[in-house]
């Protein structure tokens, strides 16, 4: 019977969380931006106060960090060129400069963060492989656009 409950309470806060939330940032990007934003990135725990004041700490981890794990998913579901415009549409939503933040990501590997810890690690790694080479291509983009910049 626990479990049952357990899993209801999870099931409530992604129904929550999606429908308040994750409902209104733009794009895939944007949303897995915000999601790794709520976890610490040496616990690997998910922080919301609003969620927690609402359901029992256990259930907002899981319900996080399943939501954190489809939107990584749907975007490693997406054809390359729709991820890259899903990406420019995250950083042009960032403060800054757009050519700035991307040779920022690549030069940090920003993007690294973006992954959910509990993902196969293939995965993980073609992700990472999909955006810096994204990240490479808006770079290159620049310097035809820009050759003076």
């Amino acid at each position: 019977m626990e479990t049952l409950e357990r899993y209801q309470q999870s099931r409530r806060v992604i129904e929550d969380f999606s429908a308040r939330t994750l409902a209104v940032i733009p794009g895939e990007f944007g949303k897995l931006l915000y999601l790794s934003s709520l976890r610490d990135i040496g616990s690997g725990i998910y922080h919301h106060d609003g969620l927690t004041a609402l359901y029992p700490e256990g259930a907002v981890q899981q319900g996080l960090q399943f939501c954190h794990e489809e939107i990584f998913f749907r975007i490693l579901e997406l054809p390359i060129e729709q991820q890259e415009a899903d990406l420019r549409v995250c950083i042009s939503g960032l403060e800054g400069e757009f050519w700035g933040k991307v040779s920022r990501w690549k030069q940090t590997e920003f993007h690294r963060l973006l992954v959910p810890t509990a993902v196969p690690s293939y995965l993980g790694d073609l992700f990472l492989a999909n955006v810096g080479t994204l990240l490479q291509v808006l770079l290159e983009e620049r310097a035809t656009l820009h050759p003076n910049a």
